[in-house]
């Protein structure tokens, strides 16, 4: 039997294969193919979504974060111009009880009491002040309370030159405006040895020279210069033109933090720890949010953490200037 001219016999190379094995350059069954070959789905890197991921969370975090110190800025600015304001009224109505009992039974204190008990009721007719109540001491968290006393001096209506400081801005802010008192105008104050007078003679500026009025028995009245950023303080002097009462004496040095303007640095430290506190409340709610019911978390949580709040508020006002 004759063949066909050119046909290609079985056994010739570069015969095509008959089976049904892979084509040529195919890989062998189970091995992964090139990368040039693979599909373009598969040649994306694997890590691509996880690092997605993660940079997604930091700015999710870093969002929040920023959010919540606002929230904080803008809470302790409320409680500055706003609770303050409240918080010192509420206090001014217990004190405003106490001595008032105390006077009608003739046992107010006289000599140095303890800080923050109240000691004197002012009045100024001419700015509309009425019925302050005047605690004992200086210090940052004594004027939370009202005006102050400064302890080193004598109580008014007696023998020597009384110093009363008062804030311009915060906390009800009592002395708002003594600056607008002019020569002339009177000034009451009742103490447990009765209501002592005095008539202004003096407004100054602790900038420039204070004129001391020469006269024996004085009042001075000091508060911030700024309602916003205090530098330095105002001083109004008033000269007593009732009879003056005895000096019992006998008072206590006083410190940096009672003087004009001073602050309380230990109160950096109690901020730290208040701070810290809220640190914890904000993660144990959110524990508790995440493994517990939400509901019954925030009711727990919020309350504490606004208590938490409230406190490192008034350590933070302490680290301000006293007369603001």
């Amino acid at each position: 039997m004759t063949t066909v001219e050119g046909a290609q016999q079985p056994g010739d190379a570069g015969s095509a294969p008959t089976g049904g094995g892979p084509p040529p350059g195919a890989p062998a069954p189970g091995q992964r193919p090139p990368e040039d070959q693979r599909p373009v789905e598969d040649q994306r890197p694997a890590a691509e979504p996880a690092t997605r991921d993660l940079s997604d969370a930091i700015t999710q975090g870093l969002g929040i974060a920023v959010t919540l110190l606002a929230l904080l800025l803008l809470g302790f600015a409320a409680y500055l111009y706003f609770l303050s304001g409240i918080q010192e009224a509420r206090a001014q109505t217990g004190l405003y009880a106490t001595l008032s009992q105390e006077l009608s039974k003739a046992i107010a204190p006289l000599g140095s009491p303890a800080p923050g008990t109240p000691v004197a009721v002012l009045n100024i007719p001419a700015i509309g002040l009425r019925d302050e109540v005047v605690v004992e001491g200086t210090s940052p968290e004594n004027l939370t309370l009202g005006p102050g006393h400064l302890r080193d001096t004598p109580l008014p209506g007696q023998a020597g030159i009384s110093v009363l400081y008062g804030r311009r801005a915060t906390f009800g802010a009592p002395f708002a405006r003594v600056p607008q008192l002019r020569p002339g105008d009177a000034i009451k104050v009742t103490t447990g040895q009765g209501t002592a007078t005095y008539v202004v003679k003096v407004v100054g500026d602790s900038r420039g020279r204070i004129l001391i009025d020469p006269a024996p028995s004085q009042l001075a009245l000091l508060t911030a210069d700024s309602t916003v950023m205090p530098s330095h303080y105002i001083e109004v002097e008033a000269t007593l033109t009732s009879t003056a009462q005895q000096n019992p004496g006998g008072r206590p040095a006083v410190s940096s933090a009672e003087l004009a303007l001073g602050n309380d640095p230990t109160a950096l430290i109690l901020c730290l720890a208040w701070g810290m506190a809220l640190v914890l409340v904000a993660v144990g709610g959110t524990f508790a949010v995440v493994r517990w019911a939400k509901w019954p978390a925030y009711i727990v949580s919020v309350p504490i953490a606004l208590a938490v709040v409230w406190n490192l508020y008034q350590n933070i006002a302490a680290l301000l200037p006293n007369l603001y």
